[in-house]
């Protein structure tokens, strides 16, 4: 499993917060992408510009998908670029693949909504790893899920955030998309807000 499959699958687990939007999670997942490409020396970053290096051999077929994606020409793409078009519909791609792998199913008492339809993670080798990946506090894993709002509760925490400058820089850039993006929702919002009450009857 991959940084992103796990990523998904913990915005999966049912829990009593409020769920995970798909737009904030494709965006964290683009980013999961990018920390698995550096681990697979498959990228560099040189500030936050995204410098692809030879075309890896990858046996998950979106990491390979997010290979092939890379700029690969000058001027490469910087990191918030690469998030919004990356992340474009990312999460609805995680979850094809996920039900075409057997790992995600649909719910015959629904636990969870994922968009219009009620999905669950089946119990799976895959899935196991992923929770232990989190009860373990792994920190890529942690910072990326609280980013898109999803926070280990109950026992010690290690505060201690991913090492390294690159993944340092992918977790900023992430945490930043999502901020944007919910601040063009809570324009959104209010600009409807405005829009009806112009319309409503005094």
């Amino acid at each position: 499993m991959t940084t992103a499959k796990d990523l998904f699958t913990i915005a999966l687990e049912p829990r009593p917060e409020r769920s995970v939007g798909q737009g904030d999670l494709s965006l964290s997942l683009a980013g999961a992408e990018l920390v698995d490409l550096l681990d697979a020396a498959a990228i560099g970053l040189d500030g936050d510009l995204i410098v692809p290096g030879p075309q890896p051999e990858l046996d998950d077929r979106l990491l390979g998908a997010a290979a092939s994606a890379l700029v690969r020409q000058v001027p490469y793409e910087n990191v918030e670029d690469w998030l919004w078009r990356r992340g474009r519909d990312l999460a609805a791609a995680y979850q094809a693949a996920f039900e075409e792998d057997g790992l995600l199913t649909r719910a015959r008492r629904g636990v969870l909504n994922f968009g219009a339809e009620r999905m669950e993670l089946a119990d799976t080798p895959s899935r196991r790893l992923a929770q232990s990946r989190w009860q373990e506090d792994e920190p890529v894993l942690g910072a990326l899920a609280a980013a898109i709002g999803i926070r280990r509760g109950e026992g010690p925490r290690d505060d201690a955030g991913p090492d390294g400058e690159a993944v340092v820089t992918v977790v900023a850039a992430v945490n930043d998309a999502v901020m944007e993006l919910e601040a063009v929702r809570q324009r959104r919002s209010i600009e409807n807000a405005a829009f009806a009450n112009v319309w409503r009857v005094p």
